[in-house]
């Protein structure tokens, strides 16, 4: 059809993908980057299964645990801050190539440690490329999506991280009782080792992040002629992002972008305080009360099973309604199950029940502003928006980690420290709200930034 061609001369990427059945080409984007984030997520959570051996077999106190898994944290907030912006520069893939096989070689170094000091820097080292591999696959991911669904299949994809870390549950309830806490670092060096291999041959680059450098791109075209097969590409002259004015990080903080920022920020710092509070000290809780270190596991498991089942539901509706509102109703419902595994003593079944309405509010609402942050943010400094929410994010993730040995030590009550966890969830529930009463139901990606001339 000539009208075909003389479209295809020209041609929206993003209007383009819209318009277009997803192919098997983005779903194996997707799948590629829920592998990573699962093996992520596998490795993040990993310490904490394996805390209450290695307090065991190193006599240590709770407190004393608090530094391991506060490094591994601030690891990942350095990683996201300082090297996940550089996708922006270098590109999505090999970026990801390099964290993933990093953070891999360092969990194997982990599971060789001698000391808790020795440990403890180790989670560090791995903290830094699991923090700058996060951002950059929900960055990937949101830009091979079309806007009718990208939440929902952004959600999709990070759901990978939750089912990862109930992964890290369930073989560190067999590995630790077989075969020692060592066993679990090195399947957790292992298996990205291997990611990253795959990753190199399959993983393709951002067609955004492809155009934003040559408008002509030749791999550009080829990677949309897999998604749209029937339409013509050759030669074509491609528009979709335009280069913007000074560095990336710095464009979060024009004038139409810094209002969301901020909110966004605060929004990822109460939720990950309060998420890697419950995901770091919940099995030594549940231990302190008398239960086995497997029985600690699998119930910490629906933690991460809830934020799955959230993670999806949530990703439906926000691409239905208003995900701001959504969101903060989601994480005020969090709070009141935190509360809840406070109170669940002497009540049969409330813990299971109070821990997996926590996983399904606040760790899916966490998937869901992940999904959010990607969106609002321009092309040219996506990777920088959504790799410094997480970073920013990761500062409370180290508060919440410090914070659960410290609240161990005053030996107050359940009821009154899973109070006091509860908190965090309601200010991230008020700060996402006033994010979307900022956005006055604008879409996010039409926030502008400054254009070079």
């Amino acid at each position: 059809m000539s009208t075909e061609r003389s479209a295809s001369r020209t041609v929206d990427i993003q209007h383009l993908i819209d318009d277009s059945p997803i192919s098997r080409f983005q779903f194996l984007i997707i799948v590629l980057c829920f592998i990573i984030v699962a093996v992520d997520g596998f490795d993040t959570a990993a310490a904490a299964f394996i805390a209450p051996a290695i307090r065991a077999e190193w006599q240590l106190t709770p407190a004393t645990l608090g530094p391991m898994f506060g490094a591994g944290l601030f690891g990942l907030m350095l990683g996201a801050l300082v090297i996940g912006p550089f996708a922006d520069r270098l590109g999505r893939k090999p970026l990801l190539v390099f964290s993933v096989f990093f953070f891999g070689l360092a969990s194997l170094g982990a599971a060789f440690s001698h000391s808790i000091t020795e440990l403890t820097w180790w989670r560090f080292v791995t903290g830094l490329g699991l923090g700058a591999a996060m951002p950059s696959a929900i960055t990937l991911t949101s830009e091979y999506c079309p806007q009718r669904k990208r939440s929902f299949l952004v959600t999709v994809m990070f759901c990978g991280f939750t089912l990862g870390s109930a992964m890290g549950g369930l073989l560190a309830a067999q590995l630790v009782a077989e075969h020692g806490w060592r066993s679990v670092l090195l399947v957790g060096g292992a298996v990205p080792l291997l990611v990253a291999l795959a990753l190199w041959a399959l993983l393709p680059e951002s067609i955004r992040f492809l155009v934003l450098k040559d408008p002509r791109s030749v791999k550009a075209a080829r990677y949309l002629s897999r998604i749209a097969p029937a339409v013509d590409l050759a030669g074509a002259v491609f528009i979709g992002p335009q280069k913007a004015k000074g560095l990336p990080v710095t464009q979060l903080f024009s004038r139409a972008l810094v209002g969301g920022t901020l909110l966004l920020w605060l929004t990822f710092f109460m939720s990950l305080l309060v998420y890697y509070l419950l995901t770091n000290w919940l099995p030594t809780f549940i231990n302190s009360s008398g239960a086995s270190i497997q029985q600690a596991a699998l119930v910490t498991m629906l933690l991460q099973l809830g934020g799955t089942l959230g993670g999806v539901m949530l990703g439906l509706f926000m691409d239905r309604m208003n995900p701001h509102t959504l969101l903060g109703g989601a994480y005020v419902g969090g709070g009141v199950c935190v509360t809840l595994i406070g109170a669940s003593a002497g009540v049969p079944g409330l813990l299971p029940l109070a821990v997996f309405g926590a996983g399904f509010c606040i760790a899916g609402s966490q998937i869901g502003i992940n999904a959010l942050a990607a969106a609002y943010y321009p092309t040219a400094s996506r990777a920088s928006g959504v790799s410094w929410a997480n970073g920013i994010g990761r500062s409370g993730s180290v508060v919440g980690s410090m914070l659960g040995g410290l609240l161990l030590s005053f030996n107050w009550g359940f009821e009154t420290i899973f109070a006091i966890a509860a908190a965090p969830a309601l200010v991230a529930g008020l700060a996402i709200f006033l994010k979307g009463r900022l956005q006055g139901g604008r879409a996010p990606e039409a926030a502008p930034v400054p254009q070079e001339a």
